[in-house]
């Protein structure tokens, strides 16, 4: 059992750090972008709603592998098992954190207009 749950821990964890490999443009292959200002504070609030949810995601998904890995190399040390599971919660709350980021800027754009 402890296998299997090992096993998929880690190919959970491997494969999120392959798609957000993946996913990050090379330096040399991006287009000149050049900023412009925001036009209204819509558009202020919608950027925030993006970076906050890329920064926690990001940030649950390393979570996640730091709890896999720290679940792997536990060897069946109790203390080590607690910690690692730990992690893994931090990463489950974090991912819920991010999903939630554009709900709540949506709630403060309605305290603001």
């Amino acid at each position: 059992m402890r296998s299997k749950t090992a096993a998929t821990l880690l190919a959970a964890s491997i494969t999120a750090v392959t798609l957000i490999a993946m996913s990050a443009a090379p330096a040399r292959a991006a287009p000149v972008v050049v900023l412009a200002a925001a036009a209204s504070l819509n558009e202020v609030i919608t950027n925030i709603t993006v970076w906050i949810g890329g920064l926690l995601g990001g940030l649950a998904t390393l979570l996640l592998t730091v709890g896999g890995v720290r679940y792997l190399l536990a060897n069946s040390d109790p203390a080590e098992i607690m910690k690692a599971k730990e992690t893994l919660k931090y990463a489950a709350i974090g991912y819920g954190v991010a999903i939630l980021a554009p709900v709540l800027l949506t709630v403060l754009n309605g305290f603001v207009k």
